[in-house]
């Protein structure tokens, strides 16, 4: 297989090929989860299929077929998330594997979406986040705040170092590969009083002085001797033993995001300024987010805008800060 500047070269194009070509992009352009999630969707393709046929054998009928066995065996989301995942790795084909059918049809851009049934996602009542939090001390008590006060993604936490903090303006800086495309962004958000007063706290208290992250792992027993000091990649069980521990139904540390949002929304706070926190790039996301939580924003919104003039609360960045 030989690389040009512009274009993959392939001498003969096969179904292993394409997917090959497209996982190891999507493998050093996405997340893990994401990387995960495309992968799965060629396993699932492929199991029956002889990959060395050429990507334009797949017909729409073809991909309807395996799409709705996912439907019937897994779930209609399930099967829309492998419709979007291999119709954007036949779109990347096309644009950048020579000899990549251009003119065939996307088989799978032509099946339809499947209907789906979505449960609205677990918020945990502000007492129980309240119960584990008493149940913790040091380190994971300043994790638990950060997670709620800035109402961040687990990897985003984990990632988090000193040099992202600015204790002279009480701010944090938050990076995420949640954007499309993958790329890594940051955003600046404004630190409360009571978050920073816990995390200045830590600074003067942690025990691992050398380390540039603000949270590591600290359990010296045999098992994890090898990741003393490190970042967190996981923390597989710390969340369902500490919710255990504390009586409550177990949730994890994205439901603390949730409640932030949830919390917020029912503080009356305007959709634009928890999209803002939420860091969504639009207010569609934030609506359709806070829908999937079992909050009407929508409904809100056009009461408040409809019963006369409202007031927007700012939410201001490094940027307008430092003005």
């Amino acid at each position: 297989m030989k690389l040009t500047t512009e274009q993959i070269v392939t001498d003969c194009l096969t179904l292993f090929d394409w997917a090959g070509e497209y996982l190891d992009y999507s493998q050093s352009n996405f997340s893990l989860k994401t990387y995960k999630e495309k992968k799965g969707a060629f396993a699932g393709l492929f199991k029956g299929m002889d990959a060395d046929l050429s990507p334009d054998s797949i017909t729409p009928g073809m991909a309807m077929r395996y799409l709705m066995e996912q439907a019937n065996n897994r779930s209609g989301n399930a099967a829309n998330k492998d419709r979007k995942n291999l119709a954007a790795g036949w779109e990347w084909g096309r644009k950048y594997i020579s000899g990549f059918p251009l003119e065939t049809q996307n088989p799978f851009k032509a099946v339809d979406k499947f209907s789906e049934k979505r449960s609205p996602r677990y918020v945990p009542p502000e007492r129980d986040f309240w119960k584990i939090y008493s149940e913790t001390k040091g380190q994971d008590q300043v994790m638990l705040l950060t997670f709620l006060h800035l109402a961040a993604r687990r990897k985003e936490v984990f990632n988090l170092t000193w040099e992202d903090i600015d204790f002279e303006n009480s701010l944090i800086r938050i990076w995420t590969s949640k954007r499309k495309g993958g790329t890594k962004e940051f955003d600046w958000l404004p630190m409360t009083s009571e978050l920073r007063k816990v995390i200045v706290k830590w600074w003067q208290e942690r025990p691992v002085k050398e380390s540039p992250y603000v949270f590591i792992c600290l359990n010296q027993e045999n098992f994890c001797v090898e990741y003393f000091g490190k970042p967190y990649q996981n923390r597989q069980h710390f969340m369902k033993k500490l919710c255990k521990k504390a009586g409550v139904k177990v949730f994890g540390f994205h439901a603390i995001r949730h409640l932030t949002a949830s919390i917020l929304y029912h503080k009356g706070y305007d959709v634009s300024v928890i999209q803002s926190i939420l860091r969504h790039k639009s207010p569609t996301t934030t609506n359709r987010y806070l829908k999937s939580l079992g909050l009407e924003a929508t409904r809100d919104a056009l009461e408040k805008g409809l019963s006369g003039p409202g007031t927007v609360i700012p939410f201001k960045t490094k940027r307008a800060l430092l003005r």
